[in-house]
């Protein structure tokens, strides 16, 4: 095959407008954070603790669900909470294993935080659609999470 036909593949201009459209997404979201004295994964863990049943995660699904190692979550929640938006609670049930929840202050830091973000989200992402674009998008989204990260359908959705 010419090797020019290759970089015309429909393939490359689909992964690359992926990349390209979370590369930008992120720099249009990341003020919103970063404004209120958080990471975009100080975000991502706080907004996933408060969406859990009782505002708190296993450790282990808590680094699931944002894509760290057992080391990369341990650093994410001893940073949140030296910050007082987390404290951790042993398992009673399994000595390993702890827990990562949510404080008040880590519930109110994200109140603070999600109108802004979700304005941001509406403005730069979900608004760009109309709901039937929006719902097949989504679905397309939840194929290739299902695909590549099967572990993250276990814990979140």
């Amino acid at each position: 095959m010419d090797p020019k036909h290759l970089f015309d593949d429909p393939r490359l201009t689909a992964v690359g407008l992926l990349y390209e459209a979370h590369d930008g997404l992120l720099a249009r979201l990341e003020p919103t954070w970063k404004g209120n004295g958080l990471s975009g994964l100080d975000l991502n863990a706080l907004m996933r603790l408060s969406r859990s049943p009782g505002r708190k995660l296993r450790m282990t699904d808590l680094a699931v669900q944002t894509n760290l190692s057992t080391s990369g979550v341990t650093r994410l929640v001893d940073r949140l909470e030296r910050n007082g938006f987390v404290r951790r609670e042993a398992d009673p049930g399994d000595r390993r294993s702890s827990y990562a929840v949510l404080t008040a202050a880590g519930a109110t830091r994200v109140a603070r935080v999600l109108p802004a973000y979700l304005e941001g989200v509406e403005r730069w992402f979900t608004g760009l659609f109309d709901p039937e674009q929006l719902d097949t998008l989504t679905a397309a989204l939840r194929v290739i999470r299902d695909t590549t990260n099967p572990e993250a359908t276990h814990t979140s959705d």
